[in-house]
């Protein structure tokens, strides 16, 4: 997912060049609005943590991209692709490096297991959008 912050900085084309570049192939992708109900289905898991509300408002102030990716190892490449979390931490050449602002505003989403990926890509997608 291509979250609010890089959206809003015109970063779209050059994370989605990064992605296939890398060798990634796009089976679904779409430009879309989460709502304040669809951010706290989708983050749950981090419900009880204090920056919860600060995610959920983040992830529902603008448009993201949803995107499922296709790549024989394709989580742990992703994960390697994005980078550190926090954007200073990040390896030279990462999304993240090269888009993220901060820890809170970090440019993208990537799946962190394959029965995560595919929840996440459910949620986004419906099976006649997946090509």
């Amino acid at each position: 997912m291509i979250k609010p912050d890089a959206v809003e900085n015109g970063h779209i084309g050059a994370i989605l060049d990064k992605i296939t570049a890398a060798g990634f192939k796009i089976v679904a992708m779409k430009y879309t609005q989460l709502s304040k109900r669809d951010a706290e289905i989708f983050y749950a898991i981090h419900k009880e943590r204090p920056f919860f509300g600060e995610l959920v408002e983040f992830m529902t102030r603008g448009p993201i991209v949803a995107a499922i990716l296709e790549k024989d190892n394709a989580v742990d490449d992703f994960r390697a692709l994005i980078g550190a979390t926090n954007p200073e931490e990040a390896a030279e050449g990462t999304i993240r490096k090269l888009y993220a602002a901060s820890i809170g505003e970090n440019a993208v989403h990537g799946s962190d297991s394959d029965e995560n990926a595919a929840i996440e890509g459910a949620f986004h997608f419906s099976g006649r959008e997946i090509y």
